[in-house]
């Protein structure tokens, strides 16, 4: 168990791993951010057998799926981080999402799920922590900042949902001050220059 904090409307609020037998409650949210939201640029839903695979996918990459659930084991937010890009020069970097059930927004859910995203990337080594936001999700970019991510590149019409061209903006926290070590940098330009 990651945390527990009690809400009125649903009792006790659990973050946690997610398991397989969550997948129908983070499809629920991940379908209803395709018919109603642009925080997912996809058109198609899901099932619940492809969140599955997806949970087993990120476990298997060592990359962790977290979720609230109330009292009852209803799932009212999920989120993860994988990699940022599939390239080796890219791996202490990772991109996040977070998603909450629509009628549990605005109960500080989105914020303890990132937060402790965030303290996961820092147990794991990370660098940098990315989130790409559709630039006029107002709410998600004041929580990124919030808890400290500043912006960092936008690009304009990158995205088209809803009949609309999407600007996305790019948020990064850096997770620890790590510096540059002088002999990585002389092993990966010999490498190159092979």
């Amino acid at each position: 168990m990651i945390g527990e904090s009690s809400n009125a409307s649903a009792g006790p609020v659990v973050l946690r791993d997610a398991v397989p037998a969550d997948a129908p409650g983070i499809a629920s949210i991940y379908n209803d951010a395709v018919r109603h939201s642009t925080a997912i640029w996809n058109d198609v839903e899901v099932d619940a057998g492809n969140r599955a695979e997806w949970i087993a996918a990120r476990r298997r990459d060592g990359f962790p799926v977290l979720v609230a659930v109330d009292g009852d084991g209803a799932v009212l937010a999920y989120g993860s981080f994988g990699p940022w890009r599939n390239f080796d020069g890219y791996r202490h970097t990772v991109e996040h999402s977070v998603y909450v059930r629509g009628d549990c927004r605005g109960m500080g859910l989105g914020r303890r799920m990132l937060a402790a995203l965030v303290d996961a990337a820092r147990v794991q080594g990370r660098h940098v922590m990315v989130a790409a936001i559709d630039a006029s999700n107002t709410p998600s970019i004041a929580l990124h900042r919030q808890l400290g991510f500043e912006e960092s590149g936008l690009v304009r019409e990158a995205g088209f949902k809803f009949g609309h061209w999407l600007d996305l903006l790019f948020m990064r926290l850096q997770l620890d001050e790590r510096g540059v070590d002088e002999r990585s940098v002389q092993a990966s330009a010999a490498r190159a220059l092979h």
